[in-house]
């Protein structure tokens, strides 16, 4: 396995753990005292932003050339360390 797929494989089980938490926190919204619901799910629309635009930089990177994925690196890195931050600061919001 070359670096490029097993970081390709890296991200998109990052991706999968991230839909899981992100169905968890919308369980959570759903149950929440009416008032609350509004802002939980505007949060959550948010989450699903950010994945889908993080699953498209994960297209980018398997379009991507072996010799030119390096190059997507960075940013893909920034996407999933912002999700990363933004599923965690959702999570002890919801708590």
């Amino acid at each position: 396995m070359s670096m490029k797929e097993a970081y390709e494989k890296k991200l998109q089980s990052k991706l999968d753990e991230w839909n899981a938490e992100i169905d968890k926190l919308k369980a959570k919204a759903d149950s929440a005292e009416a008032d609350a619901q509004l802002e939980y799910h505007k949060q959550i629309e948010e989450l699903r932003a950010m994945q889908d635009e993080a699953g498209k930089k994960l297209d980018e990177l398997k379009e991507a050339g072996d010799d030119a994925w390096e190059d997507l690196k960075a940013g893909i890195d920034r996407a999933w360390d912002s999700l990363s931050s933004s599923i965690k600061s959702a999570r002890s919001r919801f708590n």
